[in-house]
């Protein structure tokens, strides 16, 4: 499991959330449970789409905060490894 940061800005009828230490991991929602839930799954993508590009995970920095934040909490990703089978064919002409 990762523990990233995550940081939360309260903004007319929404909240923004944004994970400090996985750039470009953003989300928001109506309210704050909402914007959790969504920076979650956020998050999630961010990772998968890493993975699925050979590149590597942000280490989780501890340190990050952002001075304009209502609230800065952790967030975790628990990753899982298992085997994944695809089947391709291959036309060939005669």
């Amino acid at each position: 499991m990762l523990t990233y940061k995550a940081a939360y800005k309260k903004s007319d009828n929404i909240t923004l959330g944004e994970v400090l230490d996985f750039p470009g991991t953003v989300s928001y929602g109506k309210t704050l449970d909402e914007a959790r839930k969504n920076l979650a799954d956020a998050l999630v993508d961010m990772a998968e789409t890493n993975i699925l590009q050979h590149d590597p995970l942000p280490i989780p920095d501890p340190s990050r905060f952002d001075p304009e934040a209502d609230l800065e909490e952790p967030i975790h990703l628990l990753l899982s490894a298992g085997n994944r089978l695809e089947i391709k064919t291959v036309e060939t002409e005669i």
